[in-house]
């Protein structure tokens, strides 16, 4: 992290001291740049003239008092309070007045770690993301006691750098780690629950939303030596609040050393860095087809009558399903066994698929059974949804399917984001795009789903489970409420 930071700042027209305890670590990222830059003039992308500028601007530090005429030091020392507080204590001690003192933690209080110094308004967060040159996001994070003109002059050096900056409050995981957490622990969540395995949820969540990676994948590429510490870390910052509650998954596997891809074994097994992953099973084959009843209460219901239709559906147009019929119903939060209840559906033949996303836009079909789905039923329903070419996964009965559940979560986390004011909404939505690589902002997300429906499956999912991390943000409700865009900012 450091030696990124160092690149971009020299690179930036800035004169740059490496310092650390080992002198042999910076000398190490002092030639590791310089070979960087070696290779980037042999493929023609800098010239000779750039790379002696680079070289002559960065220099080794054989000790701390070696930064004494720094105008700006950042910190990436490891994520202990103890630690850091230390450093600064001694930077502050032999440097000026004016120089600005810049932590790169990740998880930690900036207003904790600059407590004790005696000029706390000279100190504020400047966290970057791995790697630093092409991860293009700054957060700029001021303390209590931090001088506005210090953020401002960090978010400009931010820009000179080729970065975004972004402003955040000092709390727990700042903008990205904090709006980061829906995607992993409910993810995590699903997995406990015995819904689907890793692979199905990564899969899902790819191709129904278009993230990049699935979130064990996610999690297997920044190692869970990382990333659990960072939930633990979030969640008991904020006294323990049940939306950011860890899971004892991570924490085992972390104990078992199972950390991802670095070690070659996390979520998948790795073999020469790629992921063994089980392929997934074809699509059943079902001669005799039965006909096709749909719920009146499915969400986007036209949407799939139309879907049935063109998959050559036999579609059933009674008040009741025969006696034969599979029973299709499209719930938003609620689990299939609870809507065959409520509905009074015959349990054996009632299948659900996931509405939340509009079909079109999306490269897979979600099902979910409950305890009682016949497997003629389960069989029928995943053929028949395959019949296009188009993926299915099948997944066991939940309140709410793997989509909704991550993509509500990760919505409400931003809207109380806001309702804290944390960010600005702009800045939230630049944050999650830039630093974690979502395909849109929560807040965009929210916007392309609907409030409304969004809201639907949290106040679905608490009925079913009782559950406060699942109570809606008074942000998101008021824009649900009212439809207002989630991006509207209030007067």
């Amino acid at each position: 992290m450091g030696r990124g930071i160092a690149q971009i700042a020299t690179q930036a027209g800035s004169n740059v001291v490496l310092y650390d305890t080992q002198l042999e670590a910076t000398q190490a990222a002092q030639t590791a740049l310089f070979l960087q830059w070696d290779k980037l003039l042999d493929k023609g992308r800098l010239d000779a003239g750039q790379v002696a500028a680079y070289k002559s601007r960065l220099h080794c530090a054989p000790a701390l008092a070696d930064l004494a005429n720094c105008t700006l030091i950042v910190e990436a020392v490891v994520e202990r309070l103890d630690v850091k507080t230390q450093l600064f204590a001694e930077l502050e001690a032999l440097t000026s007045a004016s120089t600005v003192l810049a932590t790169n933690t990740s998880s930690l209080s900036v207003t904790a770690i600059a407590a004790k110094l005696k000029r706390p308004a000279q100190f504020a967060g400047f966290h970057f993301f791995n790697p630093v040159p092409l991860m293009k996001v700054v957060e700029v994070i001021a303390g209590l006691k931090t001088s506005a003109s210090v953020c401002a002059e960090l978010a400009a050096y931010a820009r000179q750098m080729g970065h975004t900056p972004v402003q955040a409050q000092d709390t727990p995981g700042f903008i990205v780690n904090h709006a980061g957490r829906g995607y992993g622990t409910e993810a995590l969540r699903i997995v406990s629950e015995g819904v689907a395995d890793f692979a199905t949820i990564d899969r899902i969540l790819k191709d129904q939303i278009g993230f990049k990676l699935g979130p064990f994948e996610l999690m297997d590429l920044t190692a869970l030596d990382v990333s659990h510490p960072v939930m633990e870390s979030v969640y008991r910052q904020y006294y323990e609040e049940p939306r950011y509650r860890p899971s004892v998954i991570t924490a085992q596997r972390l104990a078992g050393g199972m950390l991802g891809k670095k070690v070659g074994e996390g979520f998948y097994r790795y073999e020469a860095g790629v992921a063994q992953i089980t392929p997934e099973p074809a699509a059943p084959v079902v001669d005799d087809m039965p006909p096709v009843w749909l719920s009146p209460r499915a969400a986007r219901r036209a949407e799939l009558l139309l879907l049935l239709k063109n998959l050559g559906a036999n579609i059933e147009t009674g008040a009741s399903p025969s006696p034969t019929a599979l029973t299709l119903v499209a719930p938003l939060g609620f689990d299939i066994t609870t809507v065959a209840v409520v509905e009074r559906l015959d349990p054996a033949r009632t299948v659900g698929i996931d509405m939340l996303v509009d079909d079109a836009t999306t490269k897979r079909r979600v099902l979910a059974t409950n305890p009682a789905t016949r497997q003629d039923m389960r069989q029928a329903a995943h053929a028949l949804m395959a019949r296009d070419g188009k993926a299915v996964s099948v997944i066991r009965d939940s309140g709410g399917f793997v989509t909704q559940r991550v993509v509500s979560t990760i919505v409400n986390i931003a809207s109380d984001m806001c309702q804290q004011s944390i960010c600005s909404p702009a800045d939230l939505e630049t944050a999650v795009t830039l630093g974690l690589g979502y395909p849109q902002g929560p807040l965009a997300m929210g916007n392309l789903l609907g409030p409304t429906n969004v809201l639907e499956v949290l106040f679905n999912m608490q009925t079913v489970y009782g559950d406060p991390r699942y109570r809606p943000s008074p942000w998101l409700r008021r824009r649900g409420a009212i439809g207002l865009s989630l991006l509207h900012e209030e007067e």
